[in-house]
Formats: structure tokens, sequence, C-alpha cells
């Protein structure tokens, strides 16, 4: 498995479109937990980020053709330790597993009522000590995705929000 430490030399920056209903904790990957996703169980906390904007719109509208209200924002991370798959699978450096990153994890999940094997993926990362992955997105050719586990408990100093006028704070107050 190939990892990295997500900014070395300082911050980098990831992008976020945010559904309304999570706008007041930008940071909490529990939408992600209530039914699971490509990278996680459900229950498992898994805050999902894209390397550039128009990514992030790509992800965050899937198949709809239609744009769903949501507001787009930067976090920054640094010092995390994720398995990189962003340039997808090598048989040289990825278990055989790997090979299935890319499989429509709904249609197994909601479908066929199978799991996915990108979640016995999710569980090598988190088993070893890795905070998340990168890997190459389905929704936008080209685009790169990143999952990171356990993200609320996160120190401040390894992700952050650039949310200069506190914001998104106000949502938690409507």
């Amino acid at each position: 498995m190939m990892s990295r430490i997500l900014g070395g030399e300082g911050d980098e920056a990831f992008y976020r479109v945010i559904s309304p209903a999570y706008a007041g904790t930008p940071l909490s990957g529990m939408g992600a937990a209530r039914q699971g996703g490509r990278f996680n169980r459900p229950d498992q906390e898994a805050l999902y980020l894209s390397l550039d904007e128009t990514t992030a719109l790509a992800e965050y509208k899937q198949d709809n053709p239609w744009l769903r209200p949501g507001t787009i924002c930067t976090i920054f991370a640094n010092g995390l330790r994720v398995a990189d798959l962003s340039a997808g699978f090598d048989a040289e450096h990825w278990p055989s597993l790997w090979a299935d990153f890319a499989l429509d994890w709904r249609a197994e999940w909601f479908g066929k009522s199978n799991e996915p094997p990108t979640w016995y993926m999710a569980d090598d990362v988190v088993t070893a000590g890795l905070d998340g992955i990168l890997f190459p997105s389905q929704a936008q050719p080209g685009g790169t995705n990143l999952v990171i586990y356990r993200s609320s408990t996160r120190l401040p100093e390894q992700l952050r929000v650039y949310d200069p006028d506190g914001a998104l704070q106000k949502f938690t107050r409507i």
C-alpha cells in the first residue's frame, strides 16, 4: 500500500460542497456515516473532500442533473497520513482487492445487500493506522478525492475549514 503525508510543507487545500443540514459542522463526517459511503461503512465517520472545486461540485451532484442547495468551502489538511490511490490501482503496490476500488458500492450494498470491497479497503487503512485515502473520482474524470476517518476528532493543526468570517457557524443557530 502506498502512503503519503498531506501538507508536509504546510496546509494542503481540499474542497467540499456541504448541504445546509451539515453546514454548521463542516468537518463532520456523520452524514456519510448514516448509510455508509464508497470507503466507509454505516456508522463510520468519514469526511469526503476533493482536490479541486470542480470535482467537489461533481461529487455533490453525483448523478443528479439538478444542483441541490449547498455551500462550497475550502478545508486545509496538514500532517495526515493517507493511503495514496490517486494514480489508480497498480498491482506492484496494492493488494489485489484494491483493483475493485471503482466498483459501484451503492449497487453492491443497496442493490445486492453485499458489503462492497471498498469497505474492506477502508478497514485495512484504519488497521494500518492511516488517517484516510486519496482516490480517483468516479464523478469527475481526472479528479481526485480524499476520505478522512474520525474527522471531527482532528486537531485544528491537522484539519480546519477556511471560514474567516464565521459564516458556517451561523448555520448552527438557524
